[in-house]
């Protein structure tokens, strides 16, 4: 790989779905002149399946190890254990062991999916917290104040509002650090919402005597509810080993919102196509729904393959879409001469005799009245953005078949 696209690619896996990087400049350096870096992630085995939201910190792990880096992940079967927050208002279930090494089977399955095991080293914390005696943990502890762990937001949260807070809780950013040095972490992955976790890690390894790890937090997704960070346990989650059909449907189902985010940190489409996409529907030239189905069948192909994909689509276009399309729908022939940057869908339900008038259509939009092959419109879009045989529907009784001719 020549110096210009290497340090191409070092600028791509740091700016491209990352929140925050400590610290950016020293990563920079170290990224384009050393040649095989440790880069930690550590997971809590808490449920046996990993999701879109986890995928994003995976896929920086797979771009790094491209790079010619050693992952290092962690399972984390003691801090399991312990429970961590991590925003909620109360600590996790404190799991059994029994459960914690079946939930860490099915979690590397699935991480193998996204990261390169050939370049991968697995570890578990019990190879190190198994031997760890009283003196050990009081010496640990010793390092760190209350004040600095109450800082942190969710167990400040919990403190303003008379929630408890376990003591084992203080704990589990301390164990996560020390996996840090124990695998002598050049950088940690993790989510936006561990950054005080990470940043302890970096705190134990200078007073240790090691040089402290830079940090890459990723952003957290929001679940198909479009307001929650991706959870199976709300119900919002899209699951790396969902049936194809089921992938693409939940996301054909996202707020167009959460379009945006999704294809800048789950796909590889270039940045600059993307932000066309982004142009295009703020601009109201684009249908979402025609990115919303480029974003979901790259997904579905990520994860199965492009055949699969498209199966994957035919089957939402047959079962959701065409099942939602009146008995009644009539064909509408629309000449292409009429459409011109000023024609819009307000004016075309008007020429379709489906509205009165502009201001009624203007209505039905702001209603959320307006659906085009299923997917419901709220945005007044350039009609040259809609495809022929698209069908366009008011209500349960008013549709036709856009014909261009």
């Amino acid at each position: 790989m020549n110096k210009k696209v290497h340090t191409n690619k070092i600028s791509d896996v740091l700016s491209r779905g990352v929140s925050e990087v400590i610290v950016k400049s020293e990563l920079i350096d170290i990224l384009a002149n050393q040649s095989s870096l440790r880069i930690k992630m550590g997971f809590d085995p808490s449920s046996p399946d990993l999701h879109l939201g986890h995928a994003v910190g995976l896929r920086k792990l797979r771009q790094l190890q491209e790079l010619g880096h050693t992952i290092v992940v962690i399972v984390g079967d003691w801090t399991a254990q312990i429970g961590d927050p991590s925003g909620r208002s109360s600590t996790r279930p404190i799991l059994t062991k029994e459960e914690v090494e079946k939930n860490s089977e099915t979690y590397l399955n699935q991480f193998f999916k996204i990261v390169d095991p050939k370049n991968t080293e697995v570890r578990h914390q019990s190879e190190w917290f198994n031997n760890f005696s009283l003196s050990d943990i009081v010496n640990l502890t010793s390092r760190f104040t209350v004040a600095q762990f109450l800082a942190r937001e969710d167990f400040n949260n919990r403190m303003k509002i008379n929630k408890p807070i376990a003591l084992t809780e203080f704990l589990y950013p301390l164990l996560q650090a020390y996996d840090s040095v124990i695998t002598n972490a050049d950088i940690e992955i993790g989510g936006i919402d561990q950054k005080f976790n990470l940043l302890v890690g970096r705190d134990l390894q200078s007073m240790l005597g090691q040089k402290p790890q830079n940090l890459i937090m990723v952003p957290l997704l929001v679940g198909t509810d479009g307001h929650q960070k991706m959870s199976k346990s709300l119900n919002n989650a899209i699951g790396l080993t969902d049936h194809p059909n089921d992938i693409y449907g939940k996301i054909m189902s996202l707020s167009d919102e959460s379009m945006i985010p999704y294809l800048t940190t789950l796909t590889d489409i270039p940045f600059e196509t993307i932000t066309e996409m982004d142009k295009s529907i703020k601009e109201e030239t684009t249908n979402p729904m025609e990115i919303k189905k480029i974003l979901a069948k790259e997904i579905v192909t990520n994860f199965y393959s492009n055949d699969i994909a498209q199966n994957a689509e035919l089957y939402f276009e047959q079962t959701v879409q065409k099942k939602s399309i009146p008995d009644t729908t009539r064909v509408f022939d629309l000449s292409s001469s009429l459409i011109n940057e000023n024609y819009r869908l307000t004016s075309l339900l008007v020429t379709a005799n489906l509205s009165n008038s502009t201001s009624e259509s203007k209505r039905l939009l702001k209603q959320g009245s307006i659906r085009i092959n299923g997917q419901k419109i709220t945005e007044n879009l350039l009609v040259s953005s809609i495809k022929s045989q698209s069908i366009i529907q008011i209500g349960s009784k008013k549709s036709v078949e856009l014909n261009i001719k």
